[in-house]
Parts: C-alpha cells; structure tokens; sequence
C-alpha cells in the first residue's frame, strides 16, 4: 500500500486528510481541512488562507479520483463545511460515522446538512459504524465509536483499518493521543504496519487538557510502540498546533528509537520539512505583518 497524507497540522492546516493506494483501490480518509479561528488571540494569518486553499484543491482532486470516501466524524477539519461546494464528490461511495448515533447535537446537524447536500450529488452512503466490508481486494474494518479526544461532550469518532496485500494501516481519527483506555482497543487488536495518530492536545495543557492526561497519553502510546507490531507511527493533528511537541513526547521518542520504530509527523512521512503554521501564528504577524499592513 501507498499512504500519501494530503492535508495535515504539520503541513500547516487542521487536518487528517490520508489517501490510500492499493493495487486496485484508491481511499481517501477525511477529505477535510480547516483553520483555527483565534490562536493568541489572533485570526488566521494570510498565509495559512493560502495554505489552507492549496490543501482544499489537493483534497478535492484526489478525491474526485478516488474509488472511496471515508469520514471519521463531523467536525470541519475532517469534512466540507455547508457553504463549500461538493460537486467532487459526485456519485461517490461514501463510508461514515453514523449521523444519528452516538453523536453530540452539533455534529448532528451538520451531518444532516452534509447528507442533503450529498443526495444532490448523487452520492452512495452507508453508515460504517462498526462494520467491515470487502472492497476492491481491501479489507476495511472500522471500530465502534470512540471518544473524541478526553471530552465526550465533543462527540464520537471511527477508527479505520485498512488492509490489502498482507498490510495493515490504521487511521485513528481524533483520539488526540489515546487518552481513554477504549481507545486503544482497536489499535492492539489489529496490530497495524502504520498507525496514523492524531497526538495528545498538549498546546492546551493546563487548561482543557491536564497532566494526568498528559500521563496517560504516554503510557498507552509506549505500550503500542513496545508490542513491536509498528513500524511507523504517524503522529500529527493537535499535536502540532505545539511548537515544543518533540519536548513532549521525548520519552515516546527515545523508547521508539531503540526499539526501531519510526515516529514521525506527518511532514517528515511525506518528505517534507514540518511547517506549523498556526503554532507559528503570532511569528507569522511579526514577521510579514498583518494582509494591507505597512511593514
């Protein structure tokens, strides 16, 4: 299998968005990406509109070229906003968290707004809660819906397996670095190649995430590097948004390394030098000033 990352917080937006290539299928995960709204107190700088619109049109040609759609959960980071037009998704097979279910009455209503727009397209949807399917020589397995990060006010997300040809990938959607036992469930049954993390919330440590969080995020992080069944983990999204996150997760780092596991953002998986936009937000202003700003 070949995982490209399209879209993510290293790559300088709010986003998980993952294609999967197998040798007959091609499988976006998430065809999302976003910006957050206040960092220091500041909107979004210039730059990360224009990164935010190139990672859009990525996602979107991708996904009008892929053979399946998968969306983990309804927050916009993760699918279309209501306003965006949805014409690439046209008479698509799409696989997604329940709409109705085990969701908070936010995500509710924007999945409502989604699946209208969907049946305009001419979309083919099928809840994946908890199912497996064969596809196209693909084994695709999703996990019952988990916890959103250490909130469950924030809603519920799937996991993904995806295996062909004797690989194993695991997406797992915003777990933000298996705070919750139930969590991990799905990653040591499965044992996957790659796992594609979303990392403990660490930017907001000390206010909506604490350090016995923190502690535990850790923990059940090392326990999946030391059962010796990866070989890379993808480690991104809200881990990102903090310029210190290699400092934060040292000790995941050391234990990886010796014991020849790769942990590594999702720009550096991809080639790329990380460039953590928001993180950077408040040097983005410094540095070139606000759009129309005389420096």
């Amino acid at each position: 299998m070949n995982v490209r990352v399209l879209a993510a917080d290293s790559m300088g937006t709010r986003s998980m968005c993952t294609l999967i290539e197998t040798k007959n299928a091609r499988i976006i995960i998430d065809p999302g990406a976003a910006l957050g709204p206040r960092r220091y107190g500041l909107k979004p700088h210039q730059l990360e509109y224009e990164r935010l619109s190139a990672h859009k049109q990525l996602i979107e040609k991708e996904a009008a070229e892929a053979d399946l759609i998968i969306i983990t959960h309804y927050h916009y980071d993760h699918f279309p906003r209501p306003r965006e037009n949805i014409e690439w998704l046209r008479g698509k097979k799409i696989l997604l968290k329940d709409p109705v279910n085990n969701i908070n009455f936010s995500q509710r209503w924007r999945a409502k707004l989604f699946l209208d727009k969907l049946k305009k397209v001419d979309a083919r949807v099928e809840v994946a809660d908890s199912k497996e399917i064969r596809f196209k020589g693909c084994r695709i397995l999703f996990s019952h819906p988990v916890q959103h990060g250490n909130d469950s006010r924030l809603g519920f997300v799937l996991e993904t397996l995806i295996s062909s040809g004797g690989e194993r990938v695991i997406h797992s959607s915003d777990v933000e670095g298996f705070v919750e036992r139930d969590q991990l469930k799905f990653i040591l049954k499965h044992k996957p190649d790659i796992l594609i993390c979303d990392g403990p919330i660490t930017y907001l440590l000390g206010d909506k995430f604490t350090e016995e969080e923190m502690k535990k995020s850790i923990t059940n992080l090392l326990e999946v590097i030391k059962r010796r069944f990866l070989q890379d983990l993808i480690i991104d999204h809200h881990l990102m948004r903090d310029l210190e996150w290699k400092t934060r997760i040292r000790d995941l780092l050391d234990a990886a390394e010796s014991l020849g596991v790769r942990v590594l953002s999702a720009a550096r998986y991809m080639g790329f030098s990380e460039d953590l936009l928001e993180a950077r937000r408040r040097e983005l202003y410094e540095k070139f000033g606000s759009p129309g700003a005389k420096n």
